[in-house]
């Protein structure tokens, strides 16, 4: 006979069991897998698309689209009558063994998810009326369909739309991947007769304890007993015992110094409920809880705990490009794993409940849940709704993570079902509405800066936007966040808010040779990609919202080692926390650490400063920079920061070599055809005769066509100067009538090759960009290493989360958030770069540097590709040319807005100034290999 391998763990855990003790625990035995990558096969056929009509092998859980069968479809299709609207049903079969020693006891088959319609026969016999619902966990009593000890039938039908018109406007018609099949796992719950069919707890941070517990039938003379461990220590804190009416029962208890649960110090326990009958033990099931508190403060706040919480929050689908909405344990640590590394502290379900593995995760890792019933922009009517709210509470009721229920998304509800959040729930969590204001919460959907009359950041009620910043390929997300954050946490009715969304929710399509889609610009909107790759603004978001910040402050050969630590933790003293230091060099373009330190941080509640004085050596200036990091009380890094301690200057000075007596007495100087030719040591540099702008530089055997700087159209050349300095190095002075007014090339007797160009005037217009531009050929780059701000590109408005040091990346032409095939390459080579010290670009032929003199400058690495669909928000200018030196650049938009609209830090800033002042040119120095 062959036995699942979860069934045989099953009985030798029974075996051992029934030795030691007379009490039967709570037991599951898995039919399929227990996550997508366990998952069992089953006999499958589907009625339509590929692989239509032919029994043959489908494992479970798990979507049939990403195994080859039907047909892929978006949420959005049903509009699209180009696209056919894949309706198909699924069949399956599997068979499996009940054991002769399960009589008398009461078998409950559980599917956690299947999309959507679902019919169960067990034994050629109807388990129970017809599911409808493709998000929630139903269960039915088969004890009396079985055959024990022998192989039984397991027959399930499962019609991807709903018969239910109100289920597929809910599910099946919205802005998300529409799925077929059993794709959460299929489990028996094996109890004895007489059993508890529902223990709802509610643990109040006070200790205060209390649980409805629903016996499955009329028992006389029954008690439970309760034992409650603190699952940390081991240690029992509780034991009582209560009397049990003969169906169902509240009962109460205190419980002394417990330690509260909260997502920065997730203290869990096991409240294990015993249920006994004529004092006899015959029954245990254990539950997970954790001690806390949940209010809505009407015009003030929702506190946790008696604390006022702030929510640091995305929205999450259960995705991944292999496997769609069937997930594995991997799936579940990894998307928490991000979200706790960004620093957030919230997670809204969007737009439905999840697995429950993930809720456990939740609630052991620390994040708080908004836990949410289907209807992204359509509800579900008051016969299938009422069903589907009590199936979400009845499975999640007591996780102590979940701590908000969402009735549905952007018009996804019906006022009518409401009330049955309270019935079912005795915690009586507040209930919200995401888009909407109301239940004292305003949860308006993706505002401007500053938006609303009487409304979010300038209403009464608390604000907390659902969704705000819309990612799309690389606008959103980290664009604008510090304004909206700083603007926000003004106001004390602000509870967060939480960005749309974590991941890019492209598809593996395998009837597309395994290419991935993302439904044009519907899905790409995530901080990471569909392989979890990290793009630019998951270091902006981890930035802004660490919950240890460093007051701004000057770093110099002066600095004396103070600094102001701001605690925006909720809950966490820092005086367990750690903060690390390091002084880092440079090495033959390789960060050394020259010296480091480790110390406490002092004695700072939430909400509060305090100064500390590193121990840096005296001779800490002879370092190139300054980095800190700190780590919170479990050892893991918050956040890191770093400022330069000399300037630009200083290091250009530093690195650059003077001419010595072996180098040529003076500039050579030839006329070729239309060049005007210097050499010196090796190098010959070629200008264009009628325009003094460069052409191209050769050096020895190598040749780099690097033409600049190219000057606008209009801008006429009016004045040129030739002259060799006293130290014999060729010197050109170009005049022009607009910016740039004075040009000035230094070619020294060594070969080195320098730059400067005017700072503007205070009548510079009010262009995207502001600096010089030069063109390259892109095809011949390899890589490039430099010294500024990296590994990643910014934005005017997306400028925290690259840090200062040495960086090195190889070419690549990724697309943010766009490709059809296999992982992006992060970080992007493309794009803007901020604070530039030197730079290396390493092409076929060679390398040359560029070392400047110039505080503050970005550069540029030529244009990055616009996706197809990408629309004007997030098209943004670039100057002419390839490599670029400036002084400003632009903004990004959202997928909703322009940059404009988003906050002053997307605001064009205009070039002010008087006659006399000292402004900094753009000083460049070129080195060439």
């Amino acid at each position: 006979m062959k036995i699942n391998l979860f069934f045989l763990a099953f009985l030798v855990f029974s075996a051992l069991s029934s030795k030691g003790q007379q009490t039967t625990s709570y037991q599951r035995v898995y039919l399929s897998g227990k996550d997508a990558a366990s998952a069992v096969e089953w006999d499958f056929k589907v009625s339509d698309g590929r692989k239509a009509g032919t029994w043959s092998k489908l494992a479970v859980p798990a979507n049939w689209e990403l195994h080859g069968f039907g047909i892929y479809n978006y949420g959005h299709d049903h509009e699209k009558p180009e696209r056919k609207l894949g309706k198909e049903i699924g069949e399956y079969k599997h068979s499996f063994d009940i054991p002769k020693d399960w009589k008398g006891k009461t078998i409950k088959i559980v599917f956690a998810g299947a999309m959507t319609d679902t019919k169960v026969k067990i034994n050629g016999q109807s388990a129970g009326d017809l599911h409808q619902g493709g998000f929630y966990e139903f269960k039915y009593d088969i004890t009396s369909l079985l055959k024990y000890g022998t192989k039984n039938l397991l027959e399930v039908t499962v019609a991807k739309h709903s018969a239910n018109t109100s289920v597929n406007n809910a599910e099946r018609e919205s802005d998300f991947w529409i799925f077929g099949g059993i794709y959460r796992p299929v489990y028996l719950e094996v109890l004895p007769s007489n059993h508890f069919s529902r223990i709802a707890v509610d643990a109040q941070a006070s200790g205060k304890f209390s649980a409805l517990l629903q016996l499955n039938k009329p028992i006389k003379s029954a008690s439970v007993e309760v034992k409650i461990t603190d699952l940390k220590t081991g240690q029992d804190v509780k034991e009582f015992t209560a009397p049990l009416p003969e169906t169902a029962s509240s009962i109460t208890a205190d419980v002394a110094n417990v330690k509260s649960w909260n997502p920065e110090d997730p203290n869990l326990y096991e409240a294990a409920f015993t249920l006994l009958v004529k004092g006899q033990r015959i029954y245990t099931k254990k539950e997970r809880i954790g001690f806390r508190t949940v209010e809505l403060r009407k015009n003030d706040g929702i506190y946790v705990n008696g604390t006022k919480v702030v929510f640091k929050g995305v929205n999450r689908h259960s995705f991944y490009p292999n496997t769609g909405r069937a997930l594995s344990e991997a799936n579940h640590l990894e998307d928490i794993s991000l979200m706790k590394d960004m620093n957030m502290n919230a997670v809204r379900m969007s737009h439905y409940p999840p697995d429950e593995r993930f809720l456990t995760l939740c609630d052991s890792l620390g994040l708080f849940v908004l836990d949410e019933v289907t209807g992204w922009q359509a509800s579900y009517d008051t016969i299938v709704g009422p069903k589907l709210i009590k199936e979400t509470v009845l499975r999640d009721e007591n996780h102590p993570s979940v701590v908000i229920w969402d009735h549905g998304n952007e018009g996804g509800w019906n006022f009518a079902n409401e009330k049955w959040f309270h019935h079912w729930d005795i915690q009586k969590r507040p209930v919200i509405y995401p888009w909407l204001n109301k239940n004292g919460v305003d949860a308006f959907h993706y505002p401007t800066y500053k938006a609303g009359i009487n409304r979010l950041s300038n209403g009464n009620n608390i604000f907390m936007p659902t969704e705000m910043i819309h990612g799309l390929y690389d606008g959103g997300h980290g664009a604008n966040l510090d304004d909206f954050w700083t603007d926000y946490m003004h106001n004390p009715r602000a509870a967060g808010g939480f960005l749309w969304a974590l991941v890019d929710e492209a598809v593996v399509r395998t009837d597309r040779a395994d290419s991935l889609d993302a439904d044009g610009t519907n899905a790409p909107d995530g901080i990471v990609g569909p392989y979890r790759e990290k793009e630019g603004s998951y270091f902006t978001i981890k930035d802004i919202w660490s919950p240890v910040q460093i007051k701004p402050m000057v770093v110099n050969e002066k600095y004396n080692g103070q600094l102001i630590i701001e605690n925006h933790y909720l809950y966490t003293n820092l005086e367990n926390c750690k903060i690390e230091w390091e002084l880092k060099g440079i090495s033959n373009w390789k960060a050394v650490t020259l010296s480091s330190g480790k110390q406490s941080l002092a004695n700072t509640l939430p909400g509060e400063s305090s100064r500390i004085t590193l121990a840096l050596p005296q001779d800490f200036a002879k370092a190139d920079w300054l980095a800190l990091s700190v780590t919170d009380p479990s050892g893991h890094k918050i956040n890191n920061w770093t400022w330069p301690i000399h300037s630009a200057n200083n290091f250009s000075n530093k690195k650059l070599t003077a001419p010595t007596e072996e180098d040529p007495a003076s500039i050579a100087k030839d006329s070729l055809g239309e060049y005007l030719v210097y050499k010196a040591n090796e190098t010959a540099v070629y200008f264009r005769k009628n325009s003094f702008m460069l052409d191209k530089v050769v050096k020895g055997n190598h040749e780099y066509a690097l033409g600049g700087p190219l000057i606008t159209d209009g801008n006429k050349l009016k004045e040129v100067k030739q002259e060799v300095d006293q130290q014999g190095n060729q010197v050109i002075r170009l005049a022009y009538e607009t910016y740039p007014n004075a040009v000035t090339w230094t070619l020294f007797r060594n070969g080195q090759l320098k730059l400067e160009t005017s700072a503007p005037g205070s009548k510079t217009d009010t262009a995207d960009y502001l600096g010089i531009n030069f063109s390259f050929p892109e095809e011949n780059v390899k890589s490039i290493r430099w010294v500024g701000d990296g590994p990643y590109r910014v934005w005017q408005n997306r400028l925290r989360g690259p840090k200062f040091g040495v960086w090195e990346k190889n070419y690549n032409n990724t697309i943010t958030g766009y490709n059809s095939v296999g992982k992006l390459a992060y970080p992007e080579f493309k794009g803007y770069h901020a604070n530039l010290y030197a730079y290396e670009l390493v092409v076929s032929q060679g390398s040359f540097k560029v070392y400047t003199e110039t505080p503050n400058l970005f550069f540029r690495l030529f244009t990055p590709e616009n996706a197809p669909d990408a629309n004007n928000n997030l098209k943004v200018a670039f100057p002419a040319g390839d490599l670029s030196f400036l002084y400003k650049i632009p903004a990004i938009g959202t997928k909703f807005h322009s940059a404009e609209s988003m906050g002053p830090s997307s605001a064009n800033i205009k070039n002010v100034g008087h006659n006399g002042d000292e402004n900094d040119p753009i000083v460049l120095w070129f080195d060439f290999d």
